[in-house]
């Protein structure tokens, strides 16, 4: 065959091609618009669906309702809730999924509006959203105590009481903050700050809502990964290991 037909029905397939992967794209995106505006009709308008995707199965479609990983079919009669296990590797395609939608940005932290603790040389970074009258925030904060090598930002994070805004307010006004934390936390001396100065417990409350943060302790790392409730010593440790 003349190479120059050759070259022009190479150039033909491989537009075809990719007008046939166009044109899947296409219908995919608006399979999963109508599935999405379906799922909506039938939960209310106060079900907050964040988006759906293809998934890993054939048929099967991942839903993002709040902050959780749902499936439904292609007709949205169906909302599954459960795990997506791969046989052949062993993994857990849910979770991983679930904490790749759950990751943030470290460097879109703000720091400056979090109580900072420094242990040894301060090179190990962690955040964490915690509530004063938390049992597991003080449980956590006991374990923290057992790490060196680590800077600790906590964002104070009212959420169980008025009592819980009062004592953030408090803290937060002291003359000392990181001592006025660590005094309540560890030793159950209450904070004595008057709580009327300037704070930054509103923008707080707005930044948990945005990362869809509803409880307390809630651990973040440099890899932007989160790790809600008191986390064990060794797996942090493994952690921030992990992360060198």
């Amino acid at each position: 065959m003349n190479p120059f037909i050759q070259k022009r029905i190479f150039a033909f397939a491989v537009c075809a091609s990719l007008i046939a992967m166009s044109l899947s794209s296409i219908a995919l995106a608006q399979n999963t618009q109508q599935i999405k505006a379906e799922l909506q009709k039938r939960l209310g308008s106060t079900a907050n669906i964040k988006g759906v995707s293809s998934s890993p199965v054939p048929g099967l479609f991942e839903v993002q309702l709040n902050s959780e990983i749902y499936y439904t079919d292609a007709n949205a009669k169906y909302l599954i809730q459960g795990e997506i296990i791969e046989l052949a590797s062993g993994q857990n395609l849910t979770e991983k999924r679930q904490a790749d939608l759950n990751r943030i940005r470290w460097s879109d932290l703000p720091l400056s509006n979090a109580v900072k603790m420094v242990r040894g040389n301060g090179a190990r970074q962690i955040a964490v959203f915690a509530d004063p009258n938390c049992g597991y925030c003080k449980r956590l904060e006991k374990t923290f105590q057992q790490l060196d090598n680590v800077t600790i930002y906590t964002f104070l994070l009212p959420i169980l009481s008025a009592d819980s805004m009062q004592k953030s307010k408090q803290i937060w006004c002291s003359a000392d903050a990181t001592k006025a934390w660590t005094d309540w936390t560890i030793n159950n001396v209450s904070p004595s700050g008057k709580g009327d100065c300037s704070t930054p417990i509103d923008k707080n409350l707005a930044l948990a809502k945005s990362y869809g943060v509803t409880g307390t302790p809630t651990i973040f790392f440099t890899d932007g990964s989160r790790y809600p409730g008191a986390v064990q010593l060794s797996d942090i440790e493994k952690k921030l290991a992990s992360l060198k």
